[in-house]
């Protein structure tokens, strides 16, 4: 029976770009699936997004789509940003997917059948843009205690499931000390949840209608902690026709976290897999952040790095090297385009391309590319080859522990020594003396296994590069890219033809290239979320004066109205959620300022021409006018 593995990363939130900490994660979660891949295991390894929720509903709104097209179109990109990082997944799940909304609905009443959930009245704190609820005492200054914006107070009716009744099985758990990684995770949720007590949680929202129905009360969309968290077993079948990958890799044997959503992934999400009668996973890690100077990376704050402008310059290898060697796997970590700059000179322009060049350069010269048989021992060669067959039991041990960082030290600590090897044997010299060729021929064999054997090695952190030394060095069969290859010296066949191509890692004139950065930062700065525009993209928008002939509220909704309005002699429709703030017979007359030009858009099934703008602070709207009677269809400039 094949051996599997199993690997998740969180389902991220598509209500914005992903930024490079959410790329930390999944780069994280590749690495380990290629590594196990190349090893012999069966994989599986899952990403995916999480899709309902007031904050969706509201971005959607504001764009003028519905929340399934809005999604849609950050799906597309977020599997996008995976392909140019060159992410390996099995499968990805969106919790708008039908199969995963039919397995909630079940999970949701096997629950409740069982008791573990019942009807209540919750009120609390709401912040939308984290999609969390907050007591009293956890605000902060009367703010949400993450991000620091405004809370809503809710009262509404709700589900709750019992997550108390498991607080006992959780608090042992807990202790066990194999389930939360790193320990300090454990001892977090110990002494900040578990101990204190927990309370029950609310499951379902009434407020908004963006999400799973209850099957049973229709009124109740299912809320994020069984939505989201029941993603890891409703991909591989959990409570359908065809539970075939749930029986096959369930349990999950790592769950990759960032430390923020470390309790609903270590408490929430096992004590509901605990009331289904289900395994819990293996293991959940929960790593560190990667800040910048100023804190914190968030969407909500605004103050993230773009993955995407990152491998456009220097490409997805070095950018995967870098997140996987610069920080420890489990801690914070500092980004900084200084940091990065400095990685990429130093062990990939300067370690590793210098001899993967220096190697293959002379190799060519002193035997046009084809090593001879015949070679010589010297009495550096043994050091070498121990340091590069101890890698594979190393790597064992670290990738199994989720060390990346180590992992990729001890490899580049064999291209030191490979580097070494070169000044300690001076082939140069030996290239001057006929009588040498064996003993050189040896030692550029031994540097040319070297790189082999790394290449094959790094393969899971670094993929591309790895196939660009393959193709120099002249390798063609399967065996010498292989893992188990790595275990015995003497793989290469002597038979390849070496045919030094180009330079794996340019070496960056630094202050160049921080300059080109902050020129780069400049351009895209993101200002309270929203990135910055040139004059060309402003130009690309029609806004014009419009008047209101007719509105009335949509059928079945109490935000939206249909305005028929008038741009210049050309009728149109618009649909817009203010009908809390405007009523109909308010806005017949009005001249109002509309975006002309944006593609047409169905809202609940309602055409929509356009937009309308307006300014909003707090529970305040106002509608943009102008402040005199122009003629609608006049062009905004």
């Amino acid at each position: 029976m094949a051996k599997t593995f199993y690997v998740t990363t969180p389902i991220y939130y598509p209500s914005d770009k992903l930024h490079i900490g959410h790329s930390y994660t999944t780069v994280a979660a590749d690495a380990m699936a290629r590594y196990k891949r190349m090893t012999g295991y069966e994989v599986m390894f899952l990403t995916g997004t999480d899709e309902h929720g007031q904050k969706i509903q509201r971005k959607a709104l504001e764009v003028g789509v519905s929340p399934k097209e809005y999604v849609d179109r950050m799906a597309v990109d977020i599997k996008k940003l995976w392909e140019i990082l060159k992410i390996t997944n099995d499968k990805f799940i969106r919790t708008t997917d039908d199969y995963h909304e039919k397995a909630v609905q079940n999970i949701f009443k096997k629950l409740y059948e069982k008791g573990d959930i019942y009807k209540g009245n919750y009120e609390g704190w709401y912040c939308t843009p984290c999609e969390s609820f907050w007591t009293e005492s956890q605000l902060v200054l009367g703010k949400c205690p993450d991000c620091a914006r405004d809370v809503e107070l809710t009262t509404e009716e709700s589900y709750f499931f019992r997550l108390s009744k498991y607080a006992g099985r959780l608090i042992d758990l807990m202790e066990s000390g194999t389930f939360v990684q790193p320990a300090s995770r454990a001892n977090e949720m110990l002494n900040n949840f578990l101990r204190p007590g927990l309370d029950d949680l609310c499951v379902s929202r009434t407020t908004f209608n963006w999400g799973i129905p209850v099957e049973f009360d229709p009124g109740h969309v299912i809320y994020v902690w069984i939505d989201a968290l029941s993603n890891y077993i409703t991909a591989l079948g959990f409570l359908s026709e065809d539970d075939t990958l749930f029986k096959k890799f369930w349990p999950a044997d790592v769950q990759l976290v960032g430390k923020e959503i470390v309790r609903f992934h270590t408490i929430i999400w096992p004590a509901i897999l605990m009331a289904l009668d289900v395994d819990v996973p293996k293991q959940v890690f929960g790593h560190g952040w990667l800040l910048l100077q100023g804190g914190k990376m968030s969407k909500s704050v605004g103050n993230v790095i773009d993955p995407v402008i990152l491998v456009d310059l220097y490409g997805a290898d070095a950018i995967r090297y870098f997140l996987l060697r610069e920080v420890p796997f489990g801690a914070d970590g500092l980004f900084s385009n200084e940091a990065l700059i400095n990685r990429i000179n130093s062990d990939l322009a300067n370690d590793l391309g210098n001899l993967v060049s220096r190697t293959l350069t002379m190799a060519e010269k002193y035997f046009a590319g084809s090593i001879p048989r015949d070679k010589t021992a010297t009495k550096f060669d043994d050091d070498l080859i121990n340091t590069v067959l101890a890698l594979p039991k190393k790597l064992e041990v670290l990738m199994n522990e989720l060390q990346f960082s180590t992992a990729l030290k001890d490899i580049w600590a064999a291209v030191s020594r490979a580097n070494k090897y070169i000044d300690e044997t001076m082939p140069w010299i030996l290239g001057r003396d006929e009588s040498k060729r064996s003993e050189l021929a040896g030692i550029l064999y031994n540097l040319v296994e070297t790189i082999r054997i790394v290449s094959v090695l790094i393969s899971p952190f670094m993929p591309e590069t790895p196939v660009k030394i393959f193709s120099q060095l002249g390798i063609k069969s399967d065996f010498e890219k292989s893992y188990e290859s790595c275990t015995v010296w003497g793989g290469y066949d002597h038979g390849n033809v070496i045919i030094r191509g180009e330079t794996l890692f340019p070496r960056i004139d630094a202050d160049k290239e921080l300059k080109k950065l902050e020129e780069l930062k400049t351009e895209k700065k993101e200002y309270d979320g929203k990135e910055l525009i040139s004059y060309d993209d402003f130009a690309k928008l029609d806004l014009r004066v419009a008047k209101v002939i007719d509105a009335k509220k949509a059928e079945k909704s109490d935000k939206l109205l249909v305005l028929s309005i008038m741009v210049g002699d050309v009728k149109r429709q618009i649909v817009s959620g203010i009908a809390d703030k405007y009523s109909p017979e308010d806005l017949i007359g009005k001249k109002i300022i509309i975006l002309y030009n944006l593609r047409t858009a169905k809202i609940r099934g309602i055409e929509s021409q356009g937009m309308l703008l307006a300014a909003s602070e707090g529970d305040e709207l106002v509608l943009l006018g102008t402040d005199k009677d122009i003629p609608e269809g006049t062009p905004v400039r």
